[in-house]
């Protein structure tokens, strides 16, 4: 949601200063202030608190919330010790190699390469590079160009699990972030399968579909990363195809999906009045992505 919060702030100064209002807010209040503690025994949670201390550090360029998110990086390198040739596990307790802890990791080192300094963008630049390698190695991304949820770690292969939304999600704003700092096209190359691969493959009359029946509040929050990461993609390479994808799903979610209270739910064509906090924060996400788009 920060990242959200961090894209509508560049285009309205009021709404900015409210959005730092939050985030500064937020940070004090915390009992994780200073960098130190947002932690735990899951290498996503902590991914995700990453890249929502980056946003802020883009909507307010206070360095404090870039070093949050570089020392919570240094905390998800000692991940890196899986049997299966890289990657970083999904907890401490090493229990599974998920693709959504390993696109994470990939796009914290992409996002902070081009935002620390020269002396220091290496390190993380080489972290991306070696995670990308791996991942695209790894056999996650399947034939059609879609990402399960991830790597068996007895085999080392694919674990032919559920395709959700969000792991095609993040991988295309990590892609575009390290062709950014590489200037090779060719990550944009690759971000684009995937976005096709997922359109393709998730959408159902070109509304973009979570593959489940029921959608709790951490599934209705899916869709939300995907669009964001699809408009990170289409700013750095736009793409007609992506934006009409962004404006019929946008358009969809407004009109079909929208209560009378005004909250959005979690199926964008229309279906089981079921909103909830989540939902309403994806259908946020995708009417920026289509304004961003336009």
């Amino acid at each position: 949601m920060l990242e959200t919060i961090a894209k509508f702030g560049r285009h309205d100064a009021a709404f900015k200063q409210t959005a730092i209002d939050i985030v500064a807010n937020t940070y004090a209040k915390s009992p994780n202030r200073g960098g130190t503690n947002w932690k735990n025994g899951y290498y996503d949670d902590m991914g995700w608190w990453a890249m929502g201390w980056i946003a802020s550090y883009d909507l307010t360029g206070d360095a404090k919330y870039l070093n949050t998110a570089k020392d919570i990086f240094e905390e998800m390198t000692g991940g890196w010790t899986t049997p299966c040739g890289g990657g970083i596990w999904w907890d401490k307790a090493k229990t599974s190699i998920a693709a959504i802890s390993n696109e994470l990791f990939l796009s914290v080192a992409a996002h902070l390469a081009n935002r620390v300094p020269a002396a220091e963008k290496k390190e993380y630049l080489n972290w991306a590079l070696a995670e990308w390698h791996w991942f695209w190695k790894s056999g996650v991304i399947n034939g059609e160009s879609v990402i399960n949820d991830g790597i068996d770690k007895t085999t080392c292969k694919n674990d032919g699990k559920t395709v959700f939304t969000y792991n095609q999600g993040v991988i295309l704003a990590g892609l575009s972030e390290i062709a950014r700092a590489t200037g090779d096209g060719g990550f944009i190359v690759h971000a684009y399968s995937i976005a096709n691969g997922a359109i393709k493959k998730l959408s159902v009359n070109g509304i973009l579909t979570e593959p489940a029946d029921h959608l709790d509040i951490q599934g209705a929050q899916f869709k939300g990363v995907f669009v964001r990461g699809l408009a990170t993609l289409n700013a750095n390479e736009p793409q007609k195809a992506f934006a009409d994808y962004l404006k019929k799903n946008a358009d969809s979610a407004w009109s079909k999906d929208r209560g009378a209270d005004g909250v959005i739910g979690p199926r964008w064509q229309g279906g089981p009045n079921d909103a909830n906090t989540a939902s309403h924060a994806s259908g946020i996400d995708v009417l920026v992505a289509a304004a961003q788009a336009s």
